[in-house]
This record gives structure tokens, sequence and C-alpha cells, in this order.
């Protein structure tokens, strides 16, 4: 008789990921928003120019195809995928590498490869968080069983899952862990950081062709998308925090779909703990396996989620110079211990309630928030300040003998300038653009 998996078993799983501190990478994904460069429409699946003929050109290029239902829907290359978001972005998953050099020569090799195919095809991407013009109606959909119980079930936990599907884009760092205590901290720190983040990358202000009122639109979103999967789950700012805990919350959190024989089982709203105890209606005396479990883990969305690795999920998607800023400020917090233990020593006495009231502020004032008797700015300098020093002792040179610090370039120039992305093209709205969103098409887009 075959044994039922268990927390413990669970819990496991994500110890795993622990790994010795010279097997460290960090991973890079990077979400854009695409259009049609005459009408400025967004680009359908199917048709002459689309999201299906761009995926086939790429797969000219040395990508291997992954169809579902006879339909091309992602591309890998060893350990990197270009996949299809549900409004048709398209965010590159790229290898886990050692080096943030090698992170940005990654990025620029797809960037050069995708701008030749875009170019032909007469299409634009979008370096911005949130689809600055077209409303939901407007988007279409992409051809994944698994969106489809996703848009059906979004719109009974909340007013924002929708839009979060549909219309907004990101970039986001996977970074590894040793141990289950060195998982817990960078946990704390990092869900600490992760309102300046969304300060500091806010580049999403507009919405249905004019301002939004925000300056991360994105960020907003996730604010009503699910509280039960989504936002800071207290558990991690408990002295005991580890694997089991978060494996707990996990349990409580709403399942979406079980996969069977090919076909997505829609479970929207199931508790994982009914299924563990071979209690869940749709599959009725059945159990799950460890690939059900990572599955579900892979539909959790808190502003750090856990895996086998951690991801940092709170900046919105920006210009080309910030995607490679963002790992690089991660590992700068988080791969050198001397930054890691100032870090932590930053955010020590910080409390759940206050983090969690920081990122419900952030999205509309960004480095402007005011926390405690402080800035978000001041805060987002003192984290780059602790960035830097730990890309500068790392001291990982490149060719022309530069460290990984030369990547926070842009991070820098914001904090100097006390101006977001966001702020910066609101600007341009206001005057030089004369209130004409289509600008942006332009000014946002990837070269």
């Amino acid at each position: 008789m075959t044994s039922h998996l268990t927390p413990d078993d669970l819990a496991g799983w994500f110890a795993e990921g622990n790994k010795p501190r010279d097997q460290w990478c960090i991973g890079t994904e990077h979400e854009k928003i695409g259009f049609c460069m005459d009408t400025l429409n967004p680009i359908p699946y199917e048709g002459e120019r689309s999201i299906r003929q761009l995926l086939e050109m790429l797969a000219n290029t040395g990508w291997q195809r992954v169809e579902e239902s006879g339909k091309i829907i992602a591309l890998k290359n060893g350990m990197a995928s270009i996949t299809l978001e549900p409004g048709g972005q398209l965010e590159l998953s790229g290898a886990p590498l050692a080096t943030i050099h090698q992170t940005c020569e990654e990025a620029t090799s797809y960037h050069k490869i995708l701008k030749g195919i875009s170019d032909e095809l007469r299409i634009g991407f979008l370096g911005m968080g949130f689809q600055p013009k077209w409303q939901q109606r407007d988007i279409p959909l992409m051809p994944k069983a698994r969106y489809g119980v996703m848009r059906a079930y979004m719109p009974e936990v909340g007013s924002g899952g929708l839009d979060m599907m549909l219309r907004t884009a990101t970039v986001q760092a996977n970074l590894d862990f040793s141990s289950e205590s060195d998982m817990a901290r960078k946990m704390r720190v990092s869900l600490c950081l992760q309102p300046l983040i969304t300060a500091l990358y806010a580049a999403s202000p507009f919405e249905n062709g004019k301002p939004a009122g925000l300056l991360s639109r994105r960020g907003a979103c996730w604010l009503d998308t699910d509280k039960q999967r989504t936002g800071i789950p207290a558990c991690t700012f408990e002295d005991n925090f580890g694997f089991a805990a978060y494996t707990e919350w996990a349990l409580d959190a709403p399942m979406y779909f079980v996969i069977r024989n090919g076909l997505y089982i829609d479970c929207a709203g199931g508790s994982f703990r009914d299924f563990l105890a071979g209690k869940l209606p749709q599959l009725a005396g059945q159990f799950p396996s460890m690939d059900d479990w990572e599955l579900h883990i892979s539909t959790l969305f808190p502003d750090v989620r856990l895996k086998q690795y951690l991801e940092m999920r709170g900046a919105d998607a920006g210009p080309w110079p910030w995607i490679c800023s963002l790992p690089a400020l991660w590992k700068g917090l988080l791969y050198d211990e001397q930054a890691l233990t100032t870090a932590r020593d930053f955010i020590a006495d910080w409390s759940h309630a206050e983090v969690s009231q920081l990122r419900q502020q952030v999205p509309e004032t960004a480095m402007a928030t005011q926390f405690r008797d402080t800035s978000v700015l001041k805060l987002c300098e003192t984290m780059l300040d602790i960035a830097r020093s730990g890309l500068e002792n790392l001291d990982i040179r490149n060719t022309a003998g530069q460290n990984e610090s030369i990547f926070l370039a842009p991070l820098e120039r914001a904090v100097e300038s006390g101006q977001t992305q966001a702020e910066h093209w609101l600007n341009l709205y206001h005057d030089q653009w004369h209130e004409n969103i289509d600008r942006v098409f332009f000014e946002a887009m990837h070269a």
C-alpha cells in the first residue's frame, strides 16, 4: 500500500532547496506588455501578426516548443523558458546564473532576438507595470486551461485579480538559501523591504488612457486580488517561522486546480488540507502527489514566495536598465553575510502590521510615503547603501574590472532625484505629450 503524504513531507519539499553558498545562483524573470505598432492595440493570439506567430519565429532561433491542445504556449531552452501570461504578456524566465553580469548578458541576448522578430511583425513591447490604455475587455485571452479556471474564480475573491492577470507586468528575482534558518531570515528581510521595492520600481501610473491616481497601478492590483494567497503571511514574522509554518499557511490557501492525464480539473476554492485527507470533492478518495503540492505552491502569490528558492515579487516591470538592477539589488542585500546582517538589523523591529500598512500606501505615493518618522525615500537610500556594500564585498567583476554594483545605477539615479519612473512619465504626459497617452507606448517601449 502506498503511504500518503503528511505535512512533514510537504515541508520537506522546501528543504530540498537548501544549497551550500558556493552553489547559490540568481534567476531573473521579466514580463512585457505587447502591442501592435500601427494601432497600439494588444496583440491577438492568432493571426498573421500574433503572439502565436511570434512564438513560432522564436522557436526557429533554437528554443523548443511547448504546446497545449495543439497550440504553442511556451518555449524552453535548457533551464530558461519563454511563457505567456493570461493577457498575452511575454515572460522570460531566465536560467539560474552565478553572476549579474551573466544575467545581463542573458537579457541582452533575448532582447536582441526579440527585437529582430518584433520589427518584422511590426509589434512592440512596453517596459512598464500596467497596460496604460486598454481595458480588461480589450485584452485577448491566451489559450491556457489554467487561466480559464483562474479567470472564473478571481472575481469571487477580490476586485483586482482580473486586472492582475490581464493588464500587469513585473520583473522578479529568485534567490537561494542554505538552510531553514537562512531562508527564514531572508524571508523576513525581503518581506519587510518589499514595499520599498514597490515604491522604488513604481512604473505604472496610467489606466484606461489617463493617470490612474497611483504610481504603481500594478501594486494596487495586488491589494485586493485574493487575500488568502497574497500579501505578507503573518507566520513569517513569528520567531519560530520555518518550512513547517509556511506549509501550514499554504495548506489553508485555496486551491485552483490539479492536473490529471494532462487535463486541468477545476478545484477553485478547495482545500489542499482536505486533499491531503482524501476529502477533496473533485477527487474524492484520492490523495495528492508531490507534483500536486508543487503545482499548488506555484498558485500562491505572497510578496515573497517560497518554493525551493525565494521569489521576490514586488516590482513593476520597467525600462531596460531596470531589469538587471533588481537581481543585483537583492543579491547585494541577501548574498553577502555582512550586508544581510545589516539589513536584518535595519528592519528588526518592524511589525507585521506596520509593513502591511506600508504595502497598502506605497502604490499611491511611492517614495514620498511616510514610515514612522521618516520617508520611504530615506529608507530606499539606506537599502541601496546596504546592497551596494554587499556587492562591493562580493566583488564579482566583469572583463572591464567592474563589480556588480554597476547595475544599481538606475536605482541610484531615482533615489538621488527622488523621482520614480512613474512620476517621470506623468510629468511628460502633462507637459510634452499634451495628455496624449499614445506617447507612452514609444517612450516606454523596449528598444
